[in-house]
């Protein structure tokens, strides 16, 4: 018998080398100081960029401002790069505008009676005044006289006394015809010798006795807008119409906004090319028009729309210049706020909220937001309450 086979020895496993981390290289001192400001530089990025989505905006203004913060969410002080305005104390006033139209106050036909012809007309434009001829009728001037009461019965010795005998002797006395005359309502002989006088300087008939149709009476001096008559043809009817010599603008102002209007009251008048001057309200209409309506127009649209007359006199007569019409806007005082606080409307800082601030620069040149509630606008101002005072400075950003 063969010896058995010797068994092999069964090979252990041999352990694997041990794995050693190698050690991370020490960083620099120069390096490490680099990673901490690019850490901060990132840090400082996304804190503008969260700002900048709750920013508030200037209004009226070109760009935003921007509020400086620490890490722990804190407003800091911030020096200011922006042009400054102060806080002033005045009175605002917040108007409304209406179209309106430039013209001569009131408008009437002149007319001619007595029977002759029309032998001179005046141009229109022309200006008459007291004792100046109105028209011509048979080759002598029938003139203007000024009076409430017109002629209507022949005025002469022996009649009834009258009002209209009264404007007479006005008229004759401020065209120098009363030096002996007595001014009442009695057609005495001085009154005659003075009628006498005025006809001799007419070229016509000293009669002495004044009719219906020898004189044009208007309640003052008029300007001829319109020529009716035709020389040559009989005087009667329409001559001419005529206005008074008064600039005046009329304003077809709506019945709901009547209370801005008060007889007396100042207001703004802005004329063509820009040009701005200052009136008053002399009168108001008492009845209302209604609104321009159409075809397509709903029931009850001009009641709606009804206007009454607003009547404004220029304070300078001589700002309208050489325009006998033309469009015209009128600014009514709707409010009016005393001793208020402005600063320019461009100072303002609106947040999403709706609410309003402005940037305070302090004398060292910081700035420090301050909540304030708007009032009226006027112009490039706007009324402000809050925590200010007349002569702080306030940022007004760059437009």
């Amino acid at each position: 018998m063969s010896e058995p086979e010797a068994t092999a020895p069964a090979r252990q496993q041999e352990p694997e080398p041990e794995r050693t981390q190698e050690p991370e290289p020490e960083r620099t001192q120069e390096q490490q100081h680099e990673e901490a400001q690019a850490s901060k530089r990132r840090r400082r990025r996304v804190f503008r960029v969260l700002v900048g989505g709750t920013v508030v905006l200037a209004v009226g203004a070109a760009g935003v401002v921007y509020a400086a913060q620490d890490e722990g969410g804190t407003k800091t002080a911030k020096t200011s790069t922006l042009p400054t305005a102060e806080v002033v104390r005045t009175d605002m006033v917040n108007t409304t505008d209406v179209d309106g139209t430039l013209g001569y106050t009131g408008s009437r036909p002149v007319l001619a009676e007595g029977g002759g012809r029309i032998t001179a007309l005046p141009a229109a434009g022309d200006v008459i005044r007291r004792g100046d001829r109105v028209y011509g009728k048979d080759g002598h001037d029938v003139p203007l006289f000024i009076g409430t009461t017109p002629f209507w019965r022949e005025l002469k010795v022996g009649m009834t006394r009258g009002y209209d005998v009264l404007e007479l002797e006005r008229n004759l006395t401020s065209l120098g015809y009363g030096d002996y005359l007595s001014v009442d309502r009695t057609f005495s002989t001085s009154t005659a010798r003075a009628v006498k006088e005025w006809q001799d300087d007419l070229n016509v008939t000293e009669s002495g006795v004044v009719k219906p149709g020898d004189v044009v009476m208007q309640t003052g001096e008029i300007r001829v807008t319109k020529i009716s008559a035709i020389l040559g043809t009989p005087a009667a009817g329409e001559v001419l119409t005529a206005s008074g010599t008064e600039r005046r603008i009329t304003v077809d102002l709506p019945v709901s906004d009547q209370d801005m209007a008060k007889k007396g009251a100042k207001v703004k008048v802005t004329l063509p090319g820009g040009k701005t001057t200052t009136g008053r309200v002399s009168s108001i209409g008492k009845v209302a028009t209604a609104g321009d309506t159409n075809a397509q127009s709903q029931t009850g649209e001009g009641t709606q729309n009804a206007t009454i007359p607003v009547y404004i006199t220029l304070d300078n007569k001589k700002s309208a210049g050489d325009l006998d019409g033309a469009p015209a806007t009128v600014g009514f005082t709707s409010t009016e706020h005393k001793n208020a606080l402005a600063v320019p409307v461009n100072a303002l800082l609106a947040s999403a909220d709706g609410s309003y601030e402005v940037n305070v620069v302090t004398a060292a040149g910081t700035v420090r937001a301050v909540p304030v509630k708007l009032g009226i606008f006027e112009g490039d101002n706007v009324e402000v309450t809050g925590n200010l005072t007349p002569g702080m400075k306030v940022q007004v950003p760059k437009s």
